[in-house]
């Protein structure tokens, strides 16, 4: 198919195209090559930024697990989940900024995980600023004995960084 499209995971790949379809782009093959390149910079990006902060990958996170935990959607959301304080978490979505089908950002103070968070199935919430998200392809949390305010700070550091790059993968691809 494409440069960009051909290197995204075979399972993501329908997931492109949806996107592409609800991104206000033209259709055609072009605009599903702008929105893989996008994606794929996002992923970079992704892998990047949680590595720098000494973040590991994991294919599950248990809901009652008190850390906070960063996840990637299969659209290139971002989802930042602050660690478990008296049975809530604080919880921004970002979304891919293109897609015109949900919110660019939401956040809820007082979410509530309704299960535990796999690789390849949508978070769900019990309270959370969305009901739930689209398939979760990356899962990061961080590694050593952190507290809960250090969680938070690193957390928001990672988040900001990772959406003001997200920002700017997605002027680049409106402004093509």
């Amino acid at each position: 198919m494409g440069e960009y499209f051909d290197q995204i995971p075979d399972e993501l790949q329908g997931h492109i195209r949806e996107i592409t379809k609800i991104s206000g782009l033209p259709e055609g093959e072009e605009s599903v090559e702008m929105i893989a390149q996008a994606w794929l910079e996002k992923k970079k990006t992704f892998e990047e930024e949680t590595q720098k902060m000494k973040m590991e990958e994991i294919e599950s996170f248990p809901k009652e697990d008190e850390r906070a935990v960063l996840a990637l959607t299969y659209s290139g959301s971002l989802i930042n989940i602050g660690p478990l304080q008296e049975n809530t978490r604080k919880v921004q979505y970002m979304s891919i900024g293109l897609r015109k089908d949900v919110p660019d950002l939401a956040e809820r103070e007082d979410s509530v995980l309704a299960k535990d968070i796999n690789i390849d199935e949508p978070i769900d919430f019990e309270k959370g600023p969305v009901k739930s998200t689209s398939q979760i392809f990356k899962i990061a949390v961080f590694t050593g004995d952190l507290s809960v305010e250090e969680q938070e700070e690193k957390i928001t550091e990672v988040t900001q960084i990772i959406g003001e790059e997200f920002v700017e993968v997605n002027k680049t691809i409106i402004s093509e």
